[in-house]
């Protein structure tokens, strides 16, 4: 079975028609959709009635608890997440999750930065090249896009990493540690789309416990030269 996993905040306009991709992507395929809710409008009415499990996380936890009780949630053999924003593509989903049900790799990540999208800020854009950098050089892992929102991750790897929820930044750790710990992973590039609705990235604080991230891990791991 394929999971799909989302968190959400106040995404009333976008969750209906993400919900609606993901089911278009996976028809005839056994799924399930599992969320994780924070919200403060119709995001959970809403998501239910498609079909969707939602476990309430109210008041707000933050970004990597909700991230973290998704994934422990999930019971598919493999997990794809995505952001339910409509900036990532339901159709890439399969692909995602086949690469790991083959057994080609462990972790798929679906990377936003073959080139800069016309969709992100120069500035964003320009801090996500500046952590792959980061991790690359202390961590020693090769990735272009260490924020990316959509992965395929494998249900023994789910079990297997423990990381740690406090803070922001968490997609940072589910990256950099699995690959530390052996995990095959797989980079694809996917096209990023225009966001519905308003972001909840607080910019300032998500670059800071992303260095964090880094060099927690550089301490722990030192790359090999």
């Amino acid at each position: 079975m394929i999971s799909v996993a989302m968190i959400t905040m106040n995404e009333e306009k976008a969750v209906g028609s993400v919900i609606a991709d993901i089911r278009t992507a996976l028809e005839g395929r056994e799924h399930e959709i599992v969320i994780v809710d924070s919200s403060r409008d119709s995001t959970p009415e809403i998501a239910e009635g498609l079909g969707a499990r939602v476990i309430r996380q109210f008041p707000p936890q933050g970004y990597g608890h909700a991230m973290a009780r998704v994934l422990r949630e999930c019971r598919g053999d493999v997990t794809v997440t995505l952001d339910c924003d409509g900036t990532y593509p339901a159709a890439e989903i399969p692909r995602l999750a086949d690469m790991v049900l083959s057994g080609d790799c462990d972790l798929v990540n679906a990377s936003r930065l073959e080139k800069r999208p016309a969709t992100m800020p120069f500035p964003n854009y320009l801090a996500n090249w500046l952590f792959a950098v980061a991790g690359h050089i202390l961590v020693g892992v090769k990735s272009t896009d260490l924020h990316s929102g959509m992965r395929a991750y494998s249900r023994l790897l789910i079990e297997r990493v423990k990381v740690d929820p406090h803070g922001p930044a968490l997609p940072v750790d589910l990256l950099l540690k699995p690959a530390l710990m052996g995990f095959r992973i797989k980079e694809v590039f996917i096209p990023y789309g225009e966001r519905i609705g308003e972001t909840t990235l607080h910019r300032w604080t998500s670059t800071l416990w992303t260095f964090r991230r880094i060099f927690r891990l550089a301490f722990t791991h030192p790359a090999s030269h």
